[in-house]
């Protein structure tokens, strides 16, 4: 009796473990396949993340580079139409031009104000006041009625010191893409160079043009190429 006893508990005790084991074992593969999972799914994220932060960058650098470009544009167009208003020699197409470059940049600004961090809107920010001014004192110059502060070579000079913002902008712009700062900027821009009035013909009624000297003494002299 106590044999066949202790032969029955052996065997309750056999299957149990094995019920058990089995128990344990799906229980051991649910956690290696729950904690596998998880791995799965941040590394999915981190991919997510870093792909998302690629297609912001580039966002960036594309909205970046558009306004860099537009705001220089903008700026070589108004100091063309200065010197040609400075000549008297201003035409309807060339205040279209400026027009143009003007709209263009409205354009480009309105991009990144979606799109720029906090450092460089306040770049561009500044950069749009200054050329908005520049713009309408030399628009009021063009027309013949120029503001006490608006004459050609106040206007010249304040779009030369333009530079110094632009530079500004540029900085803060490498910076948000982790690029390294570009040079100072002291350098003279070639935008600063402006084209030359044409010669009109001599003769006894025919102002005399501004000699390259008198130029160069209103508009600085030219950057070394």
């Amino acid at each position: 009796m106590d044999s066949g006893l202790i032969a029955l508990g052996a065997a309750v005790v056999g299957v149990a473990g094995t019920l058990l084991a089995t128990v344990v074992s799906q229980r051991m593969l649910a956690r290696v396949q729950a904690a596998q999972f998880e791995r799965e799914q941040r590394d999915a994220h981190t991919r997510w993340q870093r792909e998302q932060e690629l297609t912001d960058l580039s966002r960036r650098r594309d909205c970046y580079t558009a306004a860099n470009a537009a705001f220089r544009r903008y700026r070589i167009a108004l100091m063309n139409f200065l010197w040609a208003v400075h000549q008297a020699q201003a035409t309807p197409a060339d205040r279209a031009a400026v027009e143009e470059a003007r709209s263009a940049h409205h354009t480009t600004f309105a991009e990144a104000q979606m799109i720029a961090s906090a450092d460089v809107l306040a770049e561009l920010d500044q950069m749009a006041r200054v050329m908005a001014g520049a713009h309408a004192r030399t628009m009021r110059l063009a027309d013949g009625i120029p503001e006490p502060d608006g004459s050609f070579e106040q206007i010249h000079a304040e779009l030369v010191l333009i530079t110094r913002t632009w530079v500004g902008m540029r900085g803060a712009m490498r910076s948000d893409l982790g690029l390294a700062p570009s040079p100072d900027g002291t350098a003279p821009d070639p935008a600063d160079c402006l084209p030359p009035a044409s010669e009109p013909e001599p003769g006894p009624s025919t102002p005399t043009a501004v000699s390259g000297t008198a130029r160069e003494e209103l508009m600085g002299p030219d950057p070394v190429a």
